[in-house]
C-alpha cells in the first residue's frame, strides 16, 4: 500500500500504482551509479517521538522535512528491541543471535561481513561516527550514568576492524561534553554529542566530496538514550513542560538539528541528488505512551511498541516523488539493499541473509513484501518470546507481557497465553487475540517460526563459517529471582 501525500490519496490495487507510477519506475535505470550512502540511527527513539507521527509536543520540523519529501516507511521494524542487535542487523542483514548478539553490549563475531567491508573493497571511503556498541563493551559501569568509552585501537572489534577507513566512536551512548576515540585515540568534545559526531561526519564527506571519491558514513547518535540532558537553548522550546520532559525532548530536537545540518551539507556540496540517506532508530520508545506513539509495549518487549520506529529515506536520484509505504521494511533489509544500490560485490557472502533488497519499493514496484520477519527475544531459548510477522498476522509465542493478571498495563511478571494471533493492519496496538478463530493459521505460522529459529540456532553454532574459528559467545543472562 503506497501513499503519496500531498494528494491524501492511499491506492491499494498493485496494478493501479503500476499503472499511475509507471514512469517513476522507469527512471531507475537512469539512476547514475554508485550512489553516496548515509545511514543516521537515532537511540531510543520510539514511533511516536516524531512531529509528523503526531507526537502532541515534541517539533521535529527536519525530519517531518525529510518524511514529507523522501520515502516514508510507515511499518519500519528494528531487528530486535535493544540496541547492540539491531546495529548488528544493519551491518549485516543477518538476525542478530546468529552471531550471538542477544542483547546491548554483546560483540558482533569478526567473521561476519559488514557492510562497511563490502564498500570499502568496492572503493568507497567508509567513516563511523558516534555509538558502536558491537565490540563486547558495555560503557563504563564504574560511572552512575554509565557513559559509553572512546574506543581504543587495540580493540579488535572496532569500526576500523570491521570495515571504516575513518572513525570517532564511543562503545555505547553519550551525551553532552563526550569523550570519543578518534582512529582509536580518546579525545575530548564540547557540547551536545548529536553536534559532534555531525560535525565529524561532515568533515569526512567534505573530504571525499572533494575528491569526488564515493562515501559510507554511518552516522549513530548516542540519543535520546538516558541519562537526558540536553542544551539550555533546546529544552527552552519546551518551558512549559515538567524538566524532565524538557531535557528528553530537546535531545530529539538536537538530533532533529543534526539531520537538517547533515540533509543541507549534502545539498550544498550538490551530492544530495546521488546520496541514499537512510534514517531510524535502534529499537522502541522508552519514554512511555506518547514515545511509542501509544502501541502496545515499549523498548525491551517484542510487542510493537518495541521493534516498530520511525524509518525514512531520502534518495532524489532514485525516489523523486514523495511517497509513503506501509509494507513491511527491517533493519536487516539496509544490507542488500545498500549493496544493491551501489552494485557492490560482497566476496563470501556469510549466509543466510534475513533481510531484502527493497529498490524496487524505492522505485514503486513493491506492494508485498514476500518474506516474513522473524523476532525473537533470545536465541538458545526455547521459552524466550518470539514473534513471526507474516503481513498483516503476527503470532506471538511464550509472550510475556509488562501487564499485570487483570490486563492492567504497567504490571510485573504478567503472562499471557502461550500463542497469540493479531492482524496487525487493522490492530496495530494488538489487543484482540485471533489465535483461536483462526487455528490453521497458527500453525503454518508457528511451524515456519521454528523452522526459522533452528536456522539461527545452526548459524548460532558457526555452521555459516565453514572451518573458520568462531569467536566465543557469552554465556546467557542469568534471570532475576522473582
Amino acid at each position: 500500500m503506497i501513499q503519496t501525500p500531498q494528494l491524501g490519496i492511499i491506492m491499494i490495487l498493485p496494478a493501479m500504482i503500476l499503472a499511475l507510477l509507471g514512469p517513476v519506475a522507469a527512471s531507475a535505470a537512469e539512476t547514475p551509479a554508485r550512489p553516496n550512502i548515509v545511514l543516521v540511527m537515532a537511540d531510543d527513539q520510539g514511533w511516536g517521538d516524531t512531529g509528523y507521527n503526531g507526537h502532541p509536543e515534541l517539533k521535529t520540523p527536519n525530519l517531518d522535512q525529510l518524511a514529507a519529501s523522501g520515502l516514508r516507511l510507515d511499518r519500519f521494524y528494528t531487528a530486535h528491541f535493544n540496541c547492540s542487535p539491531t546495529r548488528a542487523s544493519v551491518m549485516t542483514g543477518r538476525h542478530p543471535h546468529r552471531m550471538g548478539t542477544f542483547g546491548p553490549g554483546a560483540p558482533i563475531r569478526a567473521q561476519e561481513l559488514t557492510v562497511a567491508k563490502v564498500l570499502q573493497a568496492a572503493g568507497y571511503a567508509t567513516g563511523h561516527f558516534g555509538k558502536w556498541h558491537l565490540n563486547g563493551k558495555n560503557g563504563d559501569r564504574n560511572t552512575k550514568a554509565m557513559p559509553g568509552r572512546a574506543i581504543l585501537a587495540s580493540d579488535p572489534l572496532s569500526p576500523g576492524r570491521m570495515g571504516f577507513d575513518e572513525w570517532v566512536s564511543a562503545d555505547n551512548f553519550f551525551d553532552l561534553d563526550p569523550v570519543l576515540g578518534r582512529n582509536g585515540v580518546p579525545e575530548k568534545f564540547h557540547g551536545d554529542g548529536s553536534d559532534v559526531v555531525t560535525d565529524e561526519a561532515l568533515k569526512f564527506i567534505r573530504k571525499q566530496a572533494a575528491a569526488s571519491k564515493p562515501f559510507h558514513a554511518v552516522v549513530w547518535f548516542g540519543n535520546p538514550h538516558v541519562p537526558h540532558e540536553a542544551l539550555p537553548a533546546d529544552k527552552a522550546l519546551y518551558a512549559a513542560l515538567p524538566e524532565k520532559d524538557q531535557n528528553y525532548y530537546g535531545e530529539i530536537t538536537g538530533i532533529d538539528r543534526n539531520v537538517g545540518k547533515l540533509r543541507g551539507a549534502l545539498r550544498e556540496l550538490k551530492a544530495a541528488e546521488n546520496t541514499l540517506l537512510w534514517y531510524c532508530s535502534d529499537n522502541g520508545g522508552a519514554a512511555g505512551p506518547k514515545s511509542t506513539g501509544d502501541l502496545r509495549g515499549h523498548k525491551g518487549t517484542l510487542w510493537e511498541g518495541g521493534v516498530r520506529v520511525p524509518g525514512l529515506v531520502e534518495w532524489p536520484a532514485r525516489i523523486p516523488k514523495p511517497c509513503v509505504s506501509a509494507m513491511p521494511c527491517s533493519t536487516l533489509d539496509i544490507y542488500p539493499t545498500v549493496l544493491a544500490a551501489t552494485g557492490a560485490a560482497a566476496k563470501n557472502q556469510v549466509q543466510p541473509l534475513d533481510g531484502i533488497n527493497l529498490l524496487p519499493l524505492f522505485d514503486r514496484q513493491m506492494t508485498e513484501r514476500g518474506k516474513a520477519l522473524g523476532f525473537w527475544a533470545h536465541a538458545g531459548r526455547p521459552d524466550a518470546h518470539a514473534t513471526w510477522l507474516d503481513w498483516p498476522y503476527k503470532l506471538h509465542t511464550h509472550a510475556a507481557d509488562s501487564r499485570d493478571k487483570q490486563g492492567r498495563k504497567g504490571g510485573k511478571g504478567g503472562q499471557v497465553a502461550p500463542v497469540l494471533l493479531y492482524d496487525v493492519s487493522k490492530d496495530p496496538k494488538e489487543t484482540t487475540d485471533l489465535a483461536a478463530q483462526q487455528p490453521e493459521r497458527v500453525a503454518q505460522m508457528k511451524a515456519a517460526l521454528e523452522t526459522w529459529k533452528a536456522s539461527v540456532e545452526k548459524s548460532l553454532a558457526g555452521a555459516d563459517y565453514g572451518a573458520q574459528p568462531v569467536n566465543p559467545i557469552p554465556p546467557p543472562r542469568k534471570q532475576r529471582k522473582k
